[in-house]
């Protein structure tokens, strides 16, 4: 039986590539796996194809730390309702203060002590006296984190000009630099609204593209040598 088990985030949509050890896991069931939150609530989509046989554990893969109980299903149903109810106060607040800042997301940690408010600025921000807003609502440490726009794009996700999901919300790991030669060099032409996505930047699928262009001329290459 195969280690390697895949999973659907609650709270991101994301699919994750978990190490399940001994725990018995089938197709459906709920799970919580290591996560920087102190555990993130994931149901099983996959445990038994071909690509879940293959797959060895890398650095990307997490551990599932235990099947979900109904009470730790319930818990995480009420942390994201508590989440929305802090994003509408944080709002209000940037409002009142008004502070030149986008609030993204708000994610709360597991045993409640910590929420991370997530935001995007042109600039840095005097958040101090928001901070104490918070903390004095929500009774916990705050953290607030400044994100850049491709960071809003892959925690928020959206379609893309292709009508699929964006590639940074759902399966990109890391951003790889995006350059207009990269565009120059597959003949597209310079149009900002047709080679930027959603977050404002040029397209990641850009550098896909750029990269499967090398590997043909490379393959067409070494067929007229040989």
């Amino acid at each position: 039986m195969s280690e390697i088990v895949y999973v659907l985030s609650e709270p991101s949509g994301k699919v994750i590539r978990a190490v399940k050890g001994d725990i018995d896991l089938q197709k459906g069931d709920y799970c919580i796996i290591e996560s920087d939150f102190g555990g993130d609530l994931t149901v099983v989509i996959d445990t038994s194809s071909e690509i879940c046989k293959h797959v060895k554990t890398t650095k990307d893969t997490v551990q599932v730390i235990r099947k979900a109980t109904e009470e730790d299903i319930k818990k995480f149903k009420w942390l994201r309702s508590k989440e929305k109810m802090a994003f509408d106060f944080c709002l209000r607040r940037i409002y009142a203060r008004r502070l030149p800042m986008k609030l993204v997301r708000v994610r709360y940690f597991f045993d409640e002590k910590k929420g991370i408010f997530y935001y995007t600025a042109d600039g840095r921000i005097d958040f101090r006296e928001l901070v104490k807003d918070l903390a004095k609502e929500f009774k916990m440490r705050i953290e607030m984190r400044q994100i850049g726009v491709r960071d809003e794009a892959k925690m928020v996700g959206g379609i893309g000009v292709c009508g699929r999901a964006l590639c940074c919300f759902s399966f990109m790991k890391n951003f790889e630099p995006v350059t207009i030669q990269k565009a120059k060099k597959q003949q597209i032409v310079i149009n900002p609204t047709k080679i930027s996505g959603l977050c404002g930047r040029l397209m990641c699928c850009l550098a896909f593209e750029d990269e499967s262009r090398g590997r043909l001329y490379t393959d067409e290459d070494k067929v007229e040598e040989d």
